[in-house]
């Protein structure tokens, strides 16, 4: 029987904490995941976004109102990027 994260990664949407930041090579954001590159994203209705708005403010940029900042990390080594959650569980 194969472990939960193996199971996640099979079914190609890696699970997270909301706001965990990993390292990734596959050459995309995987669903749920952006970019640490300082996106600045709107967090409307969204209850993950909301919620990770509440873990790191406007630190990172934004208005605080609409929108907020995403981290700018820099890539560790070629082909390797840093990665944040945006739809995960909510750290307890």
């Amino acid at each position: 029987m194969a472990c939960s994260r193996h199971r996640a990664a099979v079914q190609g949407a890696p699970q997270g904490y909301l706001g965990e930041v990993r390292l990734s090579a596959v050459g995309y954001s995987p669903d749920g995941w952006n970019y640490c590159d300082g996106s600045v994203i709107p967090f409307g209705f969204d209850p993950y976004l909301q919620a990770l708005f509440s873990l790191i403010g406007t630190k990172f940029g934004g208005d605080g109102i609409r929108t907020f900042g995403l981290p700018t990390m820099p890539d560790p080594a070629p082909g390797v990027k840093r990665i944040i959650c945006l739809r995960g569980s909510f750290p307890q």
